[in-house]
């Protein structure tokens, strides 16, 4: 599976330097070097903000990269970072990868079954932890024997801190005893610089191991296609436990844009998030619309609205809803970049800015519809649509296939899983998504849903998401979640949970009405449930697989309906 299926053609020689090493060190030097001026703001423990420049955090990753050193860090040590995105964490994310060693990503949010799995599977060794998340650490800790060494990071001195770890260090105490200078290796580009694991709702988490040749192509990637400047500021709103934050850090610091990282946050912390965002003038930031709709509702709230016409807010994870974009527009100019990726992508595969042709051509009202879509692919991967049978499905907008990608930045395998099992995620080189979509004339990419999630009902597909969407724009609707159950005629039919905006109620008849513009009357849902909020994976995502267990014998009795 990890071979390239293409054979590779030699032309003349060049003369160029190709043995130079493409890796993360490259990236932060040069950003402290050049830029060692430009700041990098942080939240602080007790909620407040402070900030130091490139230079100084520079001085403080050679620090950190000695002291894991003096720890037995070595090229090929897997070194786990359990952190919210905080300062401590930006400067593990080269002082790791500096040694050549792999910067595993710990999710916060997993149970300790799969957390304890991930850091075993990974063979991670050594563990950075931030103290406000020493129970999470106690608690996985007895099930993972292979972790030799903790590192409290702590404002804290240590004997200030109570700890059932065995093994315990100190970061702050580590750092300050150690050379505020190394010497870098040249790491070889193919060595992995960091591991993150997915976590979907089926199976175990699966490693995908990223390479510094990959990161390093993709911080272009990201720059290029947000369009991304040394006169922008950045704000890590994405978890940096989770893929790399989009792979924005590294962007980031290669455009040497000023940074901003908020520290431990919630949703609810709209207030604090979006104050840093304007006062700091954030031009670039990423999150979902769980985040970035309450965002939109403090700024309502606000007397003065902010002018954010440079800001451009990356969103993943679930299609934006069109008030969101319309709303975040209409109040601040800021612009709502709808992005596409994966784990296993690195992971940008697709962003959704209007081409001038689309531009000229499209009313206000039909660019809104298009920026619903995932969007164009990026440069350097290169994206097929593959039908039920296995052949390329047209490029028209409206033939379905599965989303299958290959790039740089794109995995050919999962570690430790064996080909037999990776067999059916891979075809001709090509990473097999599992999402369902269309390609239209233009380019444009638009995920219709999951593979698993849609919803077979009477020999036909009804796509989830699109009537996940179009509820949401529905005015007495806050959250709403569509997935297929069994039925005794028609296979499946499609189930709806809903949360209604603070003190409205939703009907049945309602949900019906307001579908009925875009799905015909048998795709129709034919029951719903209100509820106080929708289960989620770790990550934020809809955690289907639970909404379909919950509510699988719904359909079960009726044996036939309109």
């Amino acid at each position: 599976m990890r071979m390239n299926s293409r054979p590779i053609v030699s032309g003349y020689p060049s003369t160029m330097g190709d043995d130079v090493q493409l890796n993360t060190t490259t990236l932060i030097r040069h950003a402290a070097r050049t830029h060692g001026d430009q700041e990098i703001v942080y939240r602080t423990v007790d909620g407040g903000w402070d900030r130091y420049s490139y230079a100084a955090a520079y001085e403080r990753v050679q620090r950190g990269a000695n002291a894991l050193r003096s720890l037995g860090v070595c090229p090929g040590t897997r070194v786990g970072v359990l952190d919210w995105n905080s300062r401590r964490h930006f400067e593990l994310y080269w002082a790791i990868p500096g040694l050549a060693a792999v910067m595993v990503q710990l999710n916060l949010r997993l149970a300790p079954e799969d957390l304890g799995y991930v850091i075993g599977d990974s063979g991670t060794s050594v563990i950075c932890v931030d103290e406000t998340l020493l129970p999470v650490a106690e608690a996985v800790a007895p099930f993972i024997p292979g972790v030799t060494t903790w590192v409290i990071m702590s404002e804290k001195p240590m004997s200030q801190i109570h700890t059932t770890l065995p093994n315990a260090q100190h970061y702050e105490d580590l750092v300050a005893a150690s050379e505020p200078v190394i010497e870098w290796p040249e790491v070889d580009e193919r060595s992995a610089y960091s591991a993150c694991y997915t976590t979907g709702t089926t199976g175990r988490p699966k490693g995908v191991f990223y390479s510094h040749r990959a990161i390093y192509l993709h911080s272009y990637a990201i720059a290029a296609n947000i369009g991304m400047t040394l006169d922008d500021c950045t704000m890590l709103i994405t978890p940096m436990f989770h893929g790399q934050a989009w792979g924005l850090p590294q962007a980031a610091t290669l455009m040497a844009n000023k940074i901003v990282l908020p520290g431990r946050y919630y949703a609810e912390d709209t207030g604090p998030l979006s104050d840093a965002l304007i006062a700091e003038g954030v031009t670039i930031t990423n999150g979902a619309p769980a985040i970035f709709m309450p965002m939109l509702h403090y700024i309502e709230s606000l007397e003065t609205k902010p002018d954010l016409s440079r800001l451009r807010m990356m969103s993943g994870a679930t299609e934006p809803p069109l008030a969101m974009m319309r709303g975040l527009e209409d109040l601040t100019g800021a612009e709502t970049v709808h992005a596409y990726g994966a784990t296993e992508t690195t992971p940008l595969v697709a962003m959704n800015r209007f081409k001038p042709s689309v531009r000229a051509r499209l009313s206000p009202s039909e660019l809104y519809d298009l920026k619903r879509k995932q969007g164009l692919p990026v440069a350097g991967v290169d994206i097929r649509l593959i039908d039920a049978s296995g052949n390329d499905a047209a490029w028209d907008g409206t033939t379905q296939g599965e989303v299958c990608v290959r790039g740089p930045w794109i995995t050919r395998g999962y570690h430790n899983m064996p080909d037999d099992d990776e067999k059916d995620r891979f075809i001709d080189g090509y990473w097999r998504s599992g999402d369902v979509g269309t390609i239209d004339a233009d380019g444009y990419l638009k995920v219709t849903d999951r593979i698993k999630d849609v919803i077979k009902s009477g020999g036909e597909w009804i796509s989830s998401i699109d009537m996940e969407n179009l509820l949401l724009s529905h005015p007495r609707i806050s959250e709403a979640a569509v997935v297929g159950l069994p039925h005794p005629k028609w296979q499946e039919r499609p189930f709806v949970l809903i949360v209604p905006s603070d003190g409205a109620t939703v009907t049945l008849e309602d949900v019906q009405d307001h579908l009925s513009s875009a799905f015909a009357k048998w795709q129709l849902p034919r029951a719903m449930e209100i509820v106080s909020e929708i289960p989620r994976t770790s990550v934020g995502k809809l955690n289907k697989k639970s909404i379909r267990s919950d509510y699988a014998e719904r359909y079960s009795q009726e044996a036939s309906d309109a």
